[in-house]
C-alpha cells in the first residue's frame, strides 16, 4: 500500500540515511536543521512501512520552495516520484501558493527531464554553484489555485 505522511524530527536518521544511500545532500545535523525551520514540511512516500521516498518544501509567503525531493534508487522510474510530486502541487494548490520553485544540478538530466513533465521552467542559473563545478537550474512552475 502506497501513504503519503508528515515526517517529523523523530525520524531524523529514516531521513539521513535515505539520503546517505541517493544523493548525500545533508549531514544530520543539516537535516536536524530543516526540521527547525518556521514553514518547513517534510513528507515521506511509503510503501507500506517502507520510506522509499521524501520531500521536503518551505512556504514563503505565496510561493513554496522544494528544498529537498528524493526518490530510492531501487523504486525509480516506476511512478512513485510521480505520485509524490503530484501530492506536492495539489497540497501548495490547496494553499491557495502561486509558484513553487526549486534548483537542481544542470548535470542531472534525469532530474531535468522529471521536473520538465510537471511544467517547470528554468527561470535562472547559478553558475559553479556546485561542488563539482556544475551549474543550478532554477526551476519555476506557476500553480493555478482557487
Amino acid at each position: 500500500m502506497i501513504s503519503i505522511k508528515q515526517i517529523n524530527e523523530k525520524d531524523i536518521d529514516l531521513c539521513y540515511e535515505l539520503d546517505s544511500n541517493t544523493i548525500s545532500l545533508w549531514s544530520k545535523k543539516q537535516w536536524a536543521n530543516e526540521f527547525k525551520k518556521d514553514g518547513t514540511k517534510i513528507f515521506g512516500l511509503l510503501i507500506t512501512n517502507l520510506v522509499v521516498g521524501i520531500c521536503v518544501f518551505q512556504v514563503i509567503i505565496d510561493e513554496a520552495q522544494i528544498n529537498y525531493f528524493v526518490v530510492n534508487q531501487r523504486f525509480r522510474k516506476k511512478g512513485f516520484g510521480s505520485y509524490l510530486m503530484s501530492y506536492l502541487i495539489k497540497k501548495c494548490e490547496k494553499l491557495n501558493l502561486k509558484k513553487l520553485l526549486l534548483e537542481v544540478s544542470q548535470s542531472n538530466v534525469n532530474a531535468e527531464r522529471f521536473y520538465g513533465r510537471f511544467n517547470f521552467s528554468t527561470v535562472g542559473i547559478r553558475k559553479n554553484y556546485y561542488k563539482d563545478g556544475s551549474h543550478a537550474l532554477l526551476k519555476e512552475k506557476k500553480l493555478t489555485t482557487n
